[in-house]
């Protein structure tokens, strides 16, 4: 297959694209939206196809898996994007210089972005939503372990979008393997920006093969601090919450870091972590305070390898710190600076703990399972980016735009 020409397809519905409005944009992803729903027994059935194929047990089956709820809720953020503003022609910077020049810095899209993807179906809707209502063609690279279910998602899209006059290639997906990653990696002159979603090892790939930019996302290895004054009816309720809501995403717990004054509230702050059989590598002195109370099935002394781990996993690991600068110097050798989370009622820890720690995302006294474009209130999101060059944190429409100069005059030449 020449996935050249795939590409190419896709740069040149950039030109149809930028000629679209806003409400013309908004009422195909609405049908787009309806047209999900209306077909939710054929994408599932579609997704059995992959389920069947991987076994239950990989940590990526839980990401993989589309139910009717899950579904609906996908379908939701979509419609939550078509109620916010567009991004694009808003002027971000504006002078007249003393010569009489008008200068305008006005957002405008990236134009063809690529998005690599593991297990994760849903990902192809919520990419789509945000990159059309951002003026941007986005070019789909997922796994195969969800082929499928991605291309019963985007025949919908792309049927819908000829419904409505526009190029199908608006929404490009390429097929499960590696030589169309290679293939995307390499488009430079014809792809400006691609986004790679999933594990360490995928992002590594894209970063170490690339020739195009690179924004990273995805890999969290995530803590959480119980402080010497932590409340801990609160640490308990946000460590189940971080740890179990879903281990299969990137915003959940991989290790508690816990002040050795408080070793004494470990069996309650890890409670209900037992109920959803969550195992437990314990560092000697959190061993020690929960052997007698925590399953002994489920309690394991750590290793090196149980820090900075992405577990993914009804896994995490425990920490005993002395003091917060033992805590700070913990996250800073492990953290993949994506969400870090702090349990204080001391108004001056936190405040130093969210100053001193590096990280797209510093919570205090919540779970770092709101790490979401939707929580954030930017609608669907396209990725957590743990960088700092251009994005950080949740991606959604704004960050899918570039800038241009808009330059005006009246026949003035520099000297």
């Amino acid at each position: 297959m020449d996935y050249r020409i795939l590409l190419q397809n896709a740069q040149n519905a950039c030109k149809s694209l930028g000629l679209v409005d806003d409400t013309t944009i908004n009422a195909v992803l609405n049908a787009v939206g309806d047209a999900v729903l209306a077909q939710k027994e054929l994408i599932l059935a579609e997704n059995r196809k992959d389920l069947d194929r991987m076994d239950p047990e990989d940590p990526k089956y839980d990401r993989l898996q589309l139910t009717p709820e899950r579904i609906d809720g996908i379908v939701s953020d979509l419609r939550n994007v078509t109620h916010l503003p567009s991004p694009l022609g808003r002027i971000l910077m504006k002078t007249t210089r003393p010569n009489g020049i008008s200068i305008n810095k006005i957002s405008v899209p990236f134009g063809v972005i690529g998005v690599i993807y593991e297990a994760r179906p849903n990902v192809s809707l919520d990419v789509f939503s945000l990159c059309f209502k951002s003026g941007n063609v986005c070019v789909l690279k997922g796994s195969s372990d969800a082929e499928y279910s991605n291309v019963a998602i985007v025949r919908i899209i792309r049927d819908v979008l000829r419904r409505h006059q526009l190029a199908a290639e608006c929404c490009t997906l390429l097929p499960g393997y590696r030589e169309a990653a290679t293939a995307l990696l390499q488009a430079r002159g014809i792809v400006d920006l691609v986004i790679p979603r999933g594990s360490q090892g995928l992002i590594q790939y894209v970063r170490e093969n690339a020739q195009i930019p690179v924004i990273e996302t995805g890999a969290g290895i995530c803590h959480t601090y119980f402080d010497l004054v932590g409340d801990k009816e609160i640490g308990q309720a946000i460590i189940n919450n971080a740890k179990t809501r879903r281990v299969s995403v990137c915003n959940a717990l991989d290790c508690l870091i816990i002040h050795e004054e408080r070793l004494n509230d470990l069996p309650f702050l890890c409670e209900k972590l037992a109920e959803s059989q969550v195992i437990i590598y314990a560092d000697p002195k959190a061993y020690d305070a929960l052997h007698a109370y925590y399953p002994e099935s489920l309690l394991q002394h750590a290793t090196e390898e149980s820090f900075g781990t992405e577990f993914l996993d009804y896994k995490m690991s425990i920490k005993t710190v002395s003091h917060l600068e033992e805590a700070l110097e913990h996250i800073a050798r492990y953290s993949s600076k994506h969400s870090e989370c702090i349990i204080s009622e001391n108004p001056a820890t936190t405040a130093l703990f969210q100053k001193r720690v590096d990280a797209a995302c510093v919570y205090a006294n919540v779970s770092t399972a709101f790490t979401d474009g939707a929580q954030f209130g930017l609608g669907a999101e396209i990725g957590i980016s743990t960088q700092k060059l251009h994005a950080r944190g949740p991606m959604a429409l704004e960050e899918l735009t570039s800038y241009k100069w808009i330059i005006k005059g009246e026949g003035q030449i520099r000297i």
